[in-house]
């Protein structure tokens, strides 16, 4: 009998906002089409959080509030709540602090964890490590960004990729071996010169300058992310499987993070995972960035099964990449 304490998985929310950005949208903003989209990246379209004031706290908010309402706990239960964002609504206070009470959640320990397109299995591992040592017993775990905030829409290179979403998880804890199982998570600051924020850091605090020179945009080298990306993620859940003793087959579902489906397909391939094991939804909300993998379990919920072995997998500027096995519990 196990009964070491795994954190499981025990339900999802998720988010994205009502106003769609097609690739026919951006044919009248910058020099770009439809087809030359969809086959380099697989989007056709992604969701933008419009309206005075909304920020990252109120995609996440929403999200939070369905994990609590599906599980039937009132938001003042939360130990926990732990955001993976790179667009916090501002420096200080965290994201998380204000989400929390826009929900009314007044017993949770909260804050920000900032590791790009990784974010959300950074933050998984970490909410998972405090229900594993018995700290808490509701940790959860949210990834959100409105990318729309940072993306010049003149940089016909970076705008289509992009959207806006947020999603989460609660974990609690579990014996019967469901849950968290394993992750393997790296990073590589050198790659910063590949994809960056120049400014609106301690670095290059925003000045006229910075601001003139649009330096507060994404600033991305495609080909030399898109050469990372597509080794990194497919080496680490690869090294997963083989330190798990699994392969292709023993895993119900691939849940890549949605940056580009050739990444994607390259990484499913390594695996030996056919396509109809992959969760894709990069052609409706575009790369929401810490929101991908949580949306995808959000969307797919309904089709996963008790004692599912999914691979979370992902790759994000800095470089920060990783993969996390999940045994699905209900």
């Amino acid at each position: 009998m196990n009964n070491k304490i795994s954190a499981a998985i025990t339900a999802v929310g998720g988010y994205v906002p009502e106003d769609r950005l097609t690739n026919f949208d951006l044919e009248k903003m910058v020099d770009t089409n439809d087809e030359w989209i969809r086959s380099r990246t697989g989007i056709s379209e992604r969701r933008i959080l419009k309206g005075k004031g909304l920020a990252t706290s109120d995609m996440i908010a929403p999200a939070v509030k369905q994990v609590c309402e599906k599980r039937g706990i009132d938001p003042s239960e939360i130990d926990c709540l732990i955001v993976a964002t790179v667009t916090p609504d501002m420096m200080f206070p965290a994201t998380a602090n204000l989400a929390c009470d826009k929900i009314g959640a007044k017993n949770a320990a909260s804050f920000d964890l900032s590791a790009a397109c990784s974010g959300f299995l950074y933050a998984l591992t970490t909410g998972a490590a405090f229900i594993e040592s018995g700290r808490y017993k509701k940790v959860i775990v949210a990834g959100g960004d409105k990318m729309s905030a940072i993306v010049d829409y003149t940089d016909r290179s970076t705008c289509i990729i992009f959207g806006d979403g947020a999603g989460a998880v609660l974990l609690e804890p579990h014996e019967a071996g469901y849950g968290i199982k394993d992750s393997i998570l790296k990073s590589d600051g050198s790659g910063c010169h590949y994809l960056h924020q120049k400014a609106g850091g301690s670095l290059r605090p925003a000045s006229i300058e910075t601001v003139t020179n649009k330096e507060h945009y994404i600033y991305q080298e495609g080909q030399a992310v898109f050469k990372f990306a597509v080794k990194g993620m497919a080496d680490v859940s690869a090294e997963l499987l083989q330190r798990n003793n699994l392969t292709g087959d023993d895993i119900a579902w691939l849940v890549p993070h949605q940056a580009n489906k050739r990444i994607i397909d390259a990484t499913a391939h390594r695996m030996g995972i056919s396509s109809d094991k992959v969760m894709l939804n990069i052609q409706k909300y575009g790369n929401t960035t810490a929101a991908t993998i949580p949306l995808c379990l959000w969307e797919w919920e309904p089709l996963l099964k008790k004692g599912d072995n999914l691979v979370l997998a992902a790759f994000g500027g800095g470089f920060t990449w990783g993969a996390t096995l999940v045994t699905w519990a209900y």
